[in-house]
């Protein structure tokens, strides 16, 4: 985006609904073996009283990432205890 946006700008945008059509996962194969699959779930979008250079409104969105490991291989596996050391979720 060629222009910045303030709080101001945030303030005075519309609130859009949306509907889902599709929500798809990206999935990397990791060098050690490991596969992400991320995906981007949209939680709100927002247009601003702003344009592009093409004169397309700007839309500002609320997003969360969910990421995935799957067929982490063994030897990168906690062994230990009934939890690993941290755990995140």
């Amino acid at each position: 985006m060629s222009q910045p946006f303030s709080q101001e700008d945030l303030n005075d945008a519309e609130e859009i609904d949306f509907d889902v059509e599709k929500e798809d996962w990206n999935i990397y194969n990791l060098k050690d073996g490991t596969t992400l699959k991320v995906k981007l779930v949209l939680s709100g979008v927002k247009r601003l009283k702003k344009y592009g250079p093409d004169g397309a409104p700007i839309y500002v969105i609320a997003s969360t990432n969910v990421v995935r490991a799957v067929n982490v291989p063994k030897e990168l596996k906690f062994k230990g205890g009934n939890k690993p050391p941290q755990t995140y979720v």
